[in-house]
C-alpha cells in the first residue's frame, strides 16, 4: 500500500486568484515592518552611544534615499493595516446573542477607532 496522497502545489499558486495574490503582498509587507523594527533597534542602540555615531546615522537618515525608504515603509505599514482591519470580521466575529455585527462595524471599532485613537495621542504628545 502506498502512502497518503499528496497533492501537489506548483509554485506560483498564489499567482491564481487576485485573493491569493493579496494575501501575499499583505504577508510581504510583513517582511518591510520586520526590517524597519530592526532599524529601530540599531537606532535605540546608536542613540545610546557616543554623540559621534549618534550623528552620524541621523545624517543617513538626511539623504533623499532613507526618506524614499521610510515612506516604503510606511506604505507597507499602512496597507498592512487596513487590508487586516478589513479582514478582522471574518477572523474574530462578534456576536450580541443571536445577532452578529455588520462587518463594517467590527472594523470600526476593532481596528480603525483603535488605530485613529492612538495615533491622535502620540501627535498629541509630539506636537504638544
Amino acid at each position: 500500500m502506498k502512502g497518503p496522497y499528496i497533492r501537489p502545489i506548483p509554485f506560483d499558486w498564489f499567482m491564481q486568484t487576485a485573493a491569493y495574490r493579496r494575501f501575499m503582498v499583505r504577508e510581504l509587507t510583513s517582511v518591510f515592518i520586520a526590517g524597519y523594527l530592526i532599524f529601530l533597534l540599531v537606532f535605540l542602540h546608536r542613540a545610546g552611544q557616543d554623540d559621534k555615531a549618534f550623528g552620524a546615522l541621523l545624517e543617513c537618515l538626511r539623504s533623499p534615499v532613507s526618506l524614499v525608504l521610510h515612506l516604503l515603509v510606511l506604505g507597507a505599514a499602512l496597507f498592512h493595516s487596513i487590508t487586516w482591519f478589513n479582514l478582522t470580521p471574518q477572523a474574530m466575529p462578534v456576536r450580541i446573542g443571536e445577532e452578529r455585527l455588520p462587518d463594517a462595524l467590527v472594523a470600526v471599532l476593532g481596528g480603525y477607532l483603535p488605530w485613529i485613537v492612538v495615533s491622535v495621542v502620540i501627535f498629541w504628545g509630539v506636537l504638544g
